[in-house]
This record gives structure tokens, C-alpha cells and sequence, in this order.
């Protein structure tokens, strides 16, 4: 009866084009265009564009790719550090109904070539600097990828391995290309996969509807204002830039790319451009302390860092806060678009000493305002844990930013959604007044630099040396790179080699930043089952000196 009466209410009420438009960041980017069209967009170098600008060139990409034949659900890869491209890319990917795959350039050719071929990329933007990875990865991939080179002037050059390069593509386009939104806000617009744990990397897809709510989520949450200049010291390739080219540019926001992040040019780059916004791991913050201590910069304005990854140390927080630039410490993961959970700041907390601020500031916090909620429980039971800061439980997290779920992956998408909430894999504690924070990592992923090293990974490599009987790869805390990785390892009887001779053989095997920076040759302690306690490793290497 109910149901009847709410259905005889609702005649005439029905969705319409006058009152119903998907929601996709790619509106913002149009908004931004028309109304403030000669606004500064990009700076790259001596690269300046307005918005108009970066329009036209968003549109081209979009009409280019689709002479290339690329069609909506087509996946389109980036293999790019942070340049104007990559922006374009952002935009002009997904105007074409295609799907943007961000490579992170640091992998091996192994992981690119298994990323490449699990996502079935159709076309391969690629800077020329990579040509020697990328030409290793294409190798190995069993399709055809139409390979289009980005020969950025800022760059060291390198080998052409495609059929045109960017500039030629954009050539090709049609000068009437329409903007146009996709049908339904829940297609997939991009596609970014996370460091595998337990083995091959898992595909996270984003819809439009998710990329607009949490770009919009972190302007709102960080109260971004309009006309910001943000500094690209994030990697793009890091969850769409944490959603940042979109939200960015719905505040007309002028976007500063960097290639490579150091502290001199991060803090040259502040005062040159007049940079009030950028992002990073608590490593960036290592570089500008570094570089503040030896250049002695000063800024004539308030400047704002939002940091993620392993907890900032206070003392990190206290040094750069000191500088002159305004912490907001925030959490997410590639499965909910990058951060929707923030350290919210109470004003009355402005009050209390430096070291007590700063380890409030470093707790992992409460949801964002566009995401719905956050919850600390047993994953077993689904009850939340008591807000005592002591009793551990995992994070989980519900809302409108969290993805779809995991490219040809049912199974794991469905684990991960259990219960109706996205399960994190981190392990927290609540504290009485709500905030989350971290304690440990279910899935011993290492966050070294911002960068996710899975310790199997890892261990796997060592596992496969001669002299090795047994392997434990842990977190160690690092000031510079918020953790590092250390191997506790049980030696083959008989067997003798050094440290530094199993550290070569990890840089043989692996990329340089997952490789352990320390290896201790032990006797590794185990439960009466033979499972390796890896908790008391964690103490041990806590207490190695760097």
C-alpha cells in the first residue's frame, strides 16, 4: 500500500534531461573554460596555457584517440611523470568514453607487461624517457598496443617507439569535436591498480560519479578556495592524483608540474609561482626541511600541504609546520580514490604545545564530508570496536568515493565489500572522540616514501637466493621515508654471504625502492604452528639504527 501510494505521488517526476545530467569532473573542466577562459591553467617550464587552451587541447586528445579507433569501455595507458599531458589525459580520455590507466613509473617491466595486458590497453601515451621499460614491457604483452610517444621539452629525451608522437595526434583531430558527458555517471572513467600483497597487482576501476564526489570532496574538506596554485610534487599516477587535475580545475586553479620532486625546486617553485597548495607523501616534507635548513626560503603567503601514507612522524610535522605551511593529514587508499579520511582540525587544538599538536595531527581521523562513513570493527563479527584507543579492529569505510570493485576480479570484489562496507586491510584503534588511527597493516604492505612494497614480494626475491632458508621482510620506521624495508633472514646450514650481497641480488630482482635497506641474518622467531611472528620482528628492526 505504501509503495502504491509513493508511485501515484511520483507520476510526472520521472528523471528528465532538464533536471537529471551524470555527475563526471569532466563538467569541471568545462565550467572552468567558459567562465574564466584566460585564467593561467598550466605551468610547465616555460609550457604556459590558459584554460581556453587547455580545452581545445583536452578536446583534440579525446578526437584524436577516437580516429585511432578507441571506443567507450577502450582502455587508454599512461606511462608519464607529472606533466601537462598528463592532465590533458585526465580529461581527454575519458571525453572519448574510454578508461585513463595511470602506470606508476617506477615498476619493472614484468608488472607493466602484466598491467598492460590484464587491462587490454588499446593505446599507450608514454613519455620518452621510459622507452627502455616500456620497450621491455611491450615485449611481453600478447596484444597490439597503438603506442603514442610524449617527447616533453623539459625532459632528458629518449627512443620513439610509437606511431606518432602527442603533438601529432592532437594534429589529427576534428575541429567540431563535441564535448559531450557519458550516459550513465556510474561508467568507469579510470583504472589504477594497487601493489600486489599476496601476488599480481589487483585493477581498482573508478566510475565518473565517484571521481566527481571525491574531487569535489577534497576541495571542500581541505576548503580549497577558488584560483588556488597548486604544485604537482604527487605523483598523477597515484590515484588520478588523488582526484586533484579534476578538483583542481573546478576551483580555476593554475596546475605547476614538476617532473621530479626535490626540496630546493619544490620550495624555488612556492616562491616563484606563488604555489598556496600541493600534496605528498611525508618524504616530500623530509625534502623541504632538508632544503629550508640549507636555502633559508622564505614565503610571502600561507602555503598548504595535505600528506598521506605512513603516518608523518610528529617531529616532521612540528619542523615543517614551523616553515610556515599548514599540515592536513589525511588517509585513503587507490579502492576510495586516494584520501577521503581526514585528521579534521578542532581550533581549540591550535592551543596545546607543539608536540601534543602534532601527535593529534598525525592520527588518521574521520571521514571526509562527501564520504559516508568510517568504522573501526572486528572483521568477523562487524561490530565496531570500542572507542578506548586501545582495542584494535580494521577499517572500513562506506560511501559514494569507493570504487566499483576490482577489473575481471568477482571474487575479491565481493570479500572486500563484505558485510556492506569496503574492508581496508589496515588495522586501527578508535580514540573516544572518533578518530581512527593506525596501528599496524593486516596485509604487512611497507609505504616507503608513498610508494606501496609488499613485504611476499619482497620476500619471495630473497627466498630465491642459494643461501636463503627463510625469509621476513618488515616495515622499519625511517624519518626520510616514513618506512623502509628490513629482511630478517635464516641462513641455509653451510651457507655463508653478506648483506650487502643480498641487498645486490634484491636490486637484480626488484625495483631500487622496494629493496631492503637493512638485512639481519637470525634465527626467526615462530608460533609453535611455524608461523613466523612478524610482530616481534617489527620491534626488533624498530631499534636497528639508520
Amino acid at each position: 500500500m505504501t509503495i502504491a501510494v509513493h508511485a501515484e505521488h511520483e507520476v510526472g517526476l520521472e528523471k528528465n534531461a532538464a533536471n537529471y545530467v551524470s555527475l563526471s569532473p569532466l563538467s569541471m573542466l568545462r565550467r572552468t573554460a567558459t567562465v574564466y577562459p584566460q585564467r593561467p591553467a598550466v605551468i610547465h617550464g616555460e609550457v604556459r596555457r590558459t584554460y581556453s587552451q587547455m580545452y581545445q587541447r583536452c578536446l583534440q586528445l579525446a578526437s584524436g584517440l577516437e580516429k585511432l579507433g578507441v571506443k567507450t569501455g577502450d582502455t587508454v595507458s599512461i606511462m608519464a611523470p607529472n606533466i601537462p599531458e598528463f592532465i590533458e589525459a585526465s580529461f581527454g580520455v575519458p571525453l572519448c568514453g574510454a578508461v585513463l590507466n595511470s602506470l606508476n613509473i617506477r615498476l619493472d617491466a614484468d608488472h607493466l607487461a602484466f598491467i598492460l595486458n590484464h587491462c587490454q590497453a588499446k593505446v599507450l601515451l608514454t613519455d620518452t624517457e621510459f622507452a627502455p621499460v616500456i620497450r621491455e614491457a611491450l615485449n611481453k604483452v600478447s596484444h597490439s598496443i597503438l603506442v603514442i610517444d610524449i617527447a616533453d621539452s623539459q625532459g632528458p629525451g629518449g627512443d620513439c617507439l610509437g606511431i606518432m608522437d602527442y603533438e601529432a595526434l592532437l594534429d589529427t583531430a576534428d575541429d567540431n569535436y563535441a564535448f559531450r558527458l557519458p550516459e550513465d555517471e556510474w561508467q568507469s572513467i579510470a583504472l589504477n591498480y594497487t601493489s600486489g600483497t599476496t601476488g599480481n597487482p589487483k585493477g581498482v576501476v573508478y566510475s565518473h560519479r565517484g571521481a566527481y564526489i571525491n574531487a569535489l570532496g577534497n576541495c571542500f574538506t581541505w576548503a580549497m578556495p577558488h584560483f588556488p596554485v597548486y604544485l604537482w610534487t604527487l605523483p598523477m599516477f597515484h590515484c588520478n592524483g588523488w582526484c586533484f587535475p579534476w578538483g583542481v580545475t573546478a576551483m580555476a586553479g593554475t596546475h605547476v608540474c614538476m617532473r621530479r620532486v626535490e626540496g630546493h625546486q619544490i620550495l624555488q617553485a612556492i616562491k616563484q609561482h606563488g604555489v598556496t597548495h600541493l600534496c605528498g607523501a611525508p618524504i616530500v616534507m623530509s625534502f623541504m626541511i632538508a632544503a629550508q635548513r640549507e636555502g633559508g626560503y622564505e614565503f610571502d603567503r600561507p602555503v598548504k600541504m595535505m600528506t598521506a601514507g605512513a603516518a608523518p612522524p610528529a617531529a616532521v610535522i612540528s619542523q615543517i609546520e614551523q616553515m610556515g605551511i599548514e599540515i592536513t593529514h589525511v588517509y585513503g587508499l587507490t579502492e576510495v580514490y586516494g584520501p577521503s579520511i581526514v585528521c579534521a582540525w578542532h581550533p581549540e587544538w591550535d592551543e596545546l604545545p607543539d608536540n601534543e599538536r602534532a601527535h593529534r595531527k598525525a592520527r588518521q581521523g574521520v571521514p571526509y564530508e562527501l564520504q559516508e562513513d568510517l568504522m573501526v570493527a572486528d572483521p568477523d563479527t562487524m561490530q565496531p570496536v570500542p572507542k578506548d584507543g586501545k582495542t584494535i579492529g580494521e577499517i572500513m569505510i562506506r560511501g559514494n568515493a569507493v570504487m566499483k570493485g576490482y577489473l575481471h576480479n568477482p571474487k575479491t570484489t565481493a570479500e572486500s565489500f563484505a558485510g556492506g562496507w569496503f574492508h581496508s586491510g589496515d588495522l586501527a584503534v578508535m580514540h573516544p572522540d572518533g578518530y581512527a588511527e593506525i596501528k599496524d597493516r593486516s596485509k604487512d604492505i611497507i609505504i616507503s616514501g608513498g610508494e606501496n612494497i609488499s613485504s611476499i614480494e619482497v620476500e619471495d626475491v630473497l627466498y630465491s637466493h642459494e643461501c636463503v632458508q627463510a625469509a621476513a621482510v618488515v616495515a622499519k620506521p625511517d624519518e626520510k621515508w616514513g618506512e623502509t624495508p628490513c629482511a630478517f633472514i635464516e641462513l641455509k646450514p653451510g651457507s655463508q654471504t653478506s648483506e650487502q650481497a643480498l641487498i645486490d641480488f634484491c636490486k637484480d630482482n626488484l625495483a631500487k625502492f622496494k629493496c631492503p635497506r637493512h638485512v639481519v641474518f637470525t634465527e626467526l622467531p615462530k608460533t609453535s604452528t611455524g608461523k613466523i611472528q612478524k610482530y616481534v620482528l617489527r620491534e626488533q628492526a624498530s631499534q636497528i639504527s639508520a
